[in-house]
């Protein structure tokens, strides 16, 4: 029997990392103070229609499982 973790262990995994979740969080706040945000932004845009359309169908997909949806079960499918 393994004995339970102590919740002040930095390596929890159980409910995630602490430690990387504090410095995810530190970094995406220095990122958003550095003023780089709008320019990140401009250069994610698609580079063409064709990328556009990749993307949305990709993020179609996606919401398409949102709910735990198998489109395979779906009804009329």
């Amino acid at each position: 029997m393994s004995k339970p973790q102590d919740p002040k262990d930095p390596d929890i995994q159980g409910e995630g990392n602490y430690d990387a979740t504090r410095r995810y969080d530190k970094a995406a706040t220095d990122f958003v103070k550095s003023g780089k945000v709008e320019q990140a932004a401009r250069d994610a845009r698609p580079k063409d229609e064709a990328e556009a359309e990749a993307l949305r169908k990709a993020e179609q997909e996606g919401k398409s499982h949102a709910k735990g949806e198998d489109p395979a079960l779906r009804k009329g499918s």
